[in-house]
């Protein structure tokens, strides 16, 4: 493995309570087995917390409470597994198509005893049993708005929302994606910036609402 894992934040235990311990044991776990996997890139262990772990849990409180939330080609758990340490009162379903890494998150599930999590094997379009149904709907670094949206929104129940977490980029890709917010419907589209002066990093995240 290339680098040093980072040390952990002391953010971190503030943003996962009483959580925190899992939270460690997943980044201990994604550090060890992440790269052989092919989950993480290989310069990722310095920033692991940072651009990570945190990254994702500061968006854990935008999420409705009792509800179900899919993450759409959840990968390494980044953002699924992070929120739903964080957030254990909402039902994650992790859409992700790739063998290797469904495993690896099953894994997890089971290591970490996270029983509001189930992992479905699929691409987001092929995911036909939740269409329509889930009351939230994220995505991290997986394509760009103009993609994403078609994947997603579709998932989503009338009234349910989009929180898809973006780079700097985010309000571009907002204008380039305006053809497919239209078409799907998508009302109150906007940017919202998470973290500041909590987080060495700030996580931007594109919200919007989905209607029928």
């Amino acid at each position: 493995m290339t680098g040093v894992l980072e040390p952990e934040p002391a953010v971190a235990a503030e943003l996962f309570g009483d959580r925190v311990e899992l939270a460690r044991a997943y980044t201990a776990a994604l550090a060890q087995h992440g790269e052989k996997r092919g989950l993480i890139g290989p310069l990722e262990l310095p920033r692991l917390w940072t651009r990570h772990i945190l990254n994702s849990a500061i968006a854990a409180p935008l999420f409705p409470a009792g509800g179900i939330a899919g993450d759409v080609g959840s990968g390494a758990g980044l953002p699924g597994l992070v929120l739903a340490i964080a957030r254990p009162d909402v039902r994650w379903v992790l859409i992700e198509p790739m063998e290797r890494r469904v495993a690896w998150l099953e894994e997890q599930v089971g290591a970490l005893g996270l029983e509001n999590v189930d992992v479905e094997r699929a691409r987001a379009e092929e995911a036909g049993r939740y269409e329509g149904v889930l009351d939230a709907v994220t995505a991290r670094a997986v394509s760009a708005l103009r993609t994403l949206i078609p994947w997603t929104a579709p998932l989503a129940r009338d009234g349910g929302e989009l929180i898809l977490l973006k780079g700097h980029n985010a309000p571009a890709e907002i204008e380039a994606a305006q053809k497919q917010i239209r078409k799907f419907k998508l009302s109150d589209v906007r940017v919202e910036v998470l973290g500041e002066g909590v987080l060495a990093e700030e996580t931007r995240v594109v919200r919007a609402l989905v209607r029928a």
